[in-house]
């Protein structure tokens, strides 16, 4: 299950990557995001989820940790806020110049 997770974290990683390498401004988002989606998968995995644990603390030595699922969640608000920011400033890019580059000049040919 390991060599899954790592597998998938690798392959959200290289299309984030990919995606924020390209010149246009939505492939950059969408980067963006599937980088973000990336690290919030990593840190909920450092909570070290188990299956008929106790939630917080009971009789049972093994727990629950609550702080991992706590920073995703915020992750997860934060993040969608960024990225409507992000699709807002985008759009006002493309309605301000006419093109949808990074630098916003179209590349020679």
């Amino acid at each position: 299950m390991e060599a899954i997770f790592a597998a998938t974290l690798g392959v959200l990683i290289a299309s984030g990557v990919y995606l924020l390498l390209r010149a246009r401004t939505f492939p950059v988002v969408l980067g963006l995001t599937l980088i973000s989606y990336a690290v919030n998968l990593f840190l909920f995995a450092m909570g070290r989820l188990q299956t008929g644990a106790v939630t917080v603390i009971g009789a049972g030595a093994q727990y629950a940790d609550p702080l991992p699922q706590a920073l995703v969640l915020t992750a997860i608000v934060i993040g969608f806020a960024m990225t409507s920011f992000a699709v807002v400033l985008a759009l006002r890019s493309v309605g301000e110049t006419q093109t949808d580059h990074v630098d916003g000049q179209e590349p020679a040919q």
